[in-house]
């Protein structure tokens, strides 16, 4: 047999083999093109899966079911209202059904009281909130996030029944959750098999030191881990949590300190006051809990703030300046 490359082939045969060598060669390079793009889009992945929480308005759009233990959430706030989400655990037998119609009603008769000057008729009207409220546990969640932005929050949660919620108010004192942003969400039992992110600011929150850190902050992408010491119900009725919030040179602190406390009758109330970004953060926990978020910062002027009435003296409330 001659060598192959001694194979004397006809017009017909050489076209054909061509055509074979060129195909060849396509399939080669799309394979060598897919194992490029695999590479790229693995480069792309998060380092660990998230769980994306949308809102376009009113609501929160996302799984139904999560899986227990460690997990990170995207929040993605597309709408044009400043918005938070907190994880309240329910205790066994109560659902969102209840909350609709015990719950809900109560808080905004209240604050409509409020709203209208009647500050004492509207905190007695909070005394009929069902005993069962009292056992709901608020085990974190994202801080105030500003419209069309974005948060990361890592919290572990226990398998059980939650309910997701925002009670952001309304320009007219209705609340976020009122007009529907409320979502029920079943932890199953199944683990994530997930870790916290690694913290590269370490942050302590309590009622009797306020906030704490030590840690140096840099500009650029960071790690915030938040550990709750303890955990009270402040004169607002809500915990202690931490906000990360930008501010310019126009903003005013002392009216940022009022507006977080939804008990006054402009605190949070659309809009937010102007010259803040609220950047996220890690709501509401129980003592003993560490949640974690991360912010991608540039150069300037930051705060630390709790949601509760008198942060500022209570050290809740913790400026810093980022230098370039």
């Amino acid at each position: 047999m001659l060598p192959f490359t001694d194979i004397i082939l006809s017009d017909k045969k050489r076209h054909t083999f061509r055509v074979f060598i060129t195909v060849l060669l396509m399939l080669n390079m799309a394979c060598e093109s897919k194992k490029d793009t695999e590479s790229k889009d693995a480069d792309l992945k998060p380092e660990e899966p998230v769980i994306t929480i949308v809102t376009n308005s009113m609501d929160f759009q996302c799984p139904d079911t999560i899986p227990s233990g460690w997990n990170t959430f995207l929040y993605d706030n597309r709408s044009n209202e400043t918005h938070f989400f907190l994880f309240d655990q329910y205790p066994e037998g109560k659902t969102i059904l209840d909350t609709e119609k015990e719950i809900l009603p109560v808080f905004q008769k209240g604050m409509n009281l409020i709203t209208e000057g009647n500050s004492e008729d509207g905190f007695a009207a909070f005394n009929m909130l069902p005993e069962w409220f009292f056992n709901v546990v608020f085990v974190g969640g994202s801080g105030l996030v500003s419209p069309r932005s974005s948060s990361l929050t890592t919290i572990k949660l226990d398998p059980g029944y939650y309910v997701l919620e925002c009670y952001v108010k309304m320009p007219d004192g209705t609340f976020h959750g009122t007009m529907g942003m409320t979502k029920e969400i079943i932890v199953s039992e199944e683990n994530s098999g997930l870790q916290p992110p690694l913290a590269k600011v370490k942050i302590d929150v309590s009622s009797t030191e306020g906030i704490v850190f030590t840690d140096s902050i840099s500009s650029g992408k960071q790690v915030f881990s938040v550990r709750f010491k303890d955990q009270i119900a402040h004169e607002n009725f809500v915990g202690h949590d931490v906000n990360l919030v930008k501010y310019d040179e126009s903003a005013n602190l002392e009216t940022l300190e009022s507006w977080l406390n939804w008990a006054d009758p402009k605190g949070l109330i659309s809009p937010a006051p102007e010259g803040f970004v609220f950047l996220g953060g890690v709501n509401d926990m129980p003592a003993g809990s560490t949640g974690y978020f991360e912010a991608d910062l540039e150069p300037g002027n930051y705060a630390f703030v709790s949601e509760v009435p008198g942060s500022v003296k209570k050290n809740l409330f913790k400026t810093f300046i980022i230098q370039n």
